[in-house]
C-alpha cells in the first residue's frame, strides 16, 4: 500500500503510523520527495483498512499490488508532467522532441547543432560527454569540460541538455549543467547509482536495458523514486534478441503497456532501437503512433564523420524531414 501523508506531519504522528502497520504485520518504509511524503506498506494477509484511513497524518490510502508501487498507475490519479522550465515539458499527450549527436565533439559541431534544432523548433539537445563504449580504444568522449561549453552555448539558445552519467561520481559535476540525467541501458540495473539519482532534484530518464524485460525498467525507476526523486522518464531504446537484421529490436509494444502500467512519461529512442539511419524515420512515426510521450534521435551534420555512431544518425535534412513528419503525425494521433 501506499500511504500519501499530509503536509507538515510531525514524528510522532509518523510513529504511530508505523506502529498500526505493525500491529497488521506490514513493514512501513518512509519515502519523501520533492513532491511528497509517503510510506510504503509490505505486507501479507487482509486488515480493515478504516483501522488506517482515520489515522491523523494520514491524507490518503492507495493499495497497489504491483512490487513497483510508486511508478504505478493504480494510484496516482494524474500522469507525471516534466517540466523543464521556460515551457518545456515532457507528458502524456505531448510531444517532447529532442535530437543531437551520439557525442558531444567540438564547439564548432555544437553551435551547428544548436542552430539546426532552432531553425527546427526543437527545445531538448541530447549528446554523450561520458561515453560508454563497447572498445576502450574508442571515442569516449569529451568530459566534464566538454559538458561546460555545450551548457553555455545551449543557454544562450534556450536549449535544454539530456546526457548519459555513468557513475556515482559524475553526479554532482554534473549538476548544474544537465537538465536530464540519462541512465543509459549498461546502467539500468547499477543500483547504486539508482539510489544516487533518487537523492537529486533533476530530471532522470531511464533506458530500458540492453535485454531488460518491460517489467524490470519499472523497477528501476522505483530504485530512483524511492529514494526521492520523482522526476523520471521512461525510455524504450530496443533490446538485444535474436533477429541479426538491425542493431536491436525496437518494442513499440513496450510503449502502450508502460503507459498502461504507469504514470511516467515514455520516450522512444529509434536511433538505437534499430541502429541503422534508412529506417529510423518508419521507426519515430510508428513510435507516436504507439502513444510515446517523445521521441530522442541522433542527429549530426555529416554522419560519415561522426566519432560515434554515424550509421545510425541522420544528416540535417533529414532529421529536419523527420521532425516536420513527427509533428504532422502527431496532430493526426490527436484527430483520433
Amino acid at each position: 500500500m501506499i500511504i500519501q501523508l499530509t503536509k507538515g506531519i510531525s514524528e510522532q504522528e509518523i510513529n504511530a503510523i508505523h506502529e498500526k502497520l505493525a500491529a497488521i504485520n506490514h513493514k512501513g518504509t518512509e519515502v519523501k520527495t520533492q513532491i511528497g511524503h509517503y510510506i510504503i506498506g509490505i505486507g501479507k494477509g487482509e486488515f480493515d483498512i478504516r483501522n488506517l484511513g482515520n489515522t491523523s497524518g494520514i491524507s490518503d490510502i492507495h493499495m497497489v499490488s504491483d512490487d513497483y508501487k510508486l511508478v504505478s498507475k493504480k494510484w496516482k490519479v494524474n500522469p507525471t508532467v516534466i517540466d523543464l522550465g521556460d515551457g518545456v515539458t515532457i507528458a502524456d499527450g505531448g510531444l517532447a522532441l529532442m535530437a543531437g549527436p551520439c557525442s558531444i565533439e567540438s564547439e564548432e559541431q555544437i553551435k551547428k547543432v544548436i542552430d539546426h534544432l532552432v531553425a527546427n523548433g526543437v527545445k531538448i539537445m541530447r549528446g554523450g560527454v561520458f561515453k560508454p563504449r563497447s572498445s576502450p580504444y574508442s571515442f569516449r568522449g569529451m568530459g566534464i569540460d566538454g559538458l561546460k561549453m555545450w551548457y553555455e552555448l545551449a543557454r544562450a539558445a534556450g536549449i535544454k541538455i539530456v546526457t548519459e552519467v555513468m557513475q556515482v561520481s559524475q553526479i554532482e559535476e554534473m549538476y548544474d549543467y544537465v537538465d536530464i540525467y540519462q541512465v543509459g541501458a549498461r546502467n539500468t540495473q547499477n543500483f547504486n547509482l539508482l539510489d544516487e539519482l533518487g537523492k537529486i532534484d533533476k530530471a532522470v530518464m531511464i533506458k530500458r536495458g540492453i535485454s531488460g524485460t518491460v517489467e524490470e525498467l519499472l523497477y528501476s525507476a522505483e530504485y530512483v523514486f524511492s529514494g526521492g526523486n520523482e522526476k523520471l522518464i521512461l525510455c524504450e531504446r530496443g533490446i538485444r534478441t535474436y533477429e541479426r537484421a538491425s542493431r536491436n529490436t525496437l518494442d513499440l509494444n513496450a510503449v502502450p503497456i508502460l503507459k498502461a502500467k504507469s504514470h511516467l512519461p515514455v520516450v522512444v529512442d529509434p536511433s538505437h532501437g534499430i541502429g541503422i539511419r534508412q529506417y529510423v524515420p518508419a521507426m519515430a512515426l510508428a513510435a507516436v503512433m504507439s502513444g510515446a510521450d517523445g521521441i530522442i534521435f541522433e542527429t549530426h551534420e555529416i554522419p560519415e564523420k561522426a566519432f560515434s555512431d554515424g550509421q545510425q544518425t541522420l544528416n540535417f535534412e533529414e532529421s529536419s524531414k523527420l521532425i516536420k513528419q513527427l509533428n504532422q503525425t502527431f496532430e493526426l494521433r490527436n484527430s483520433f
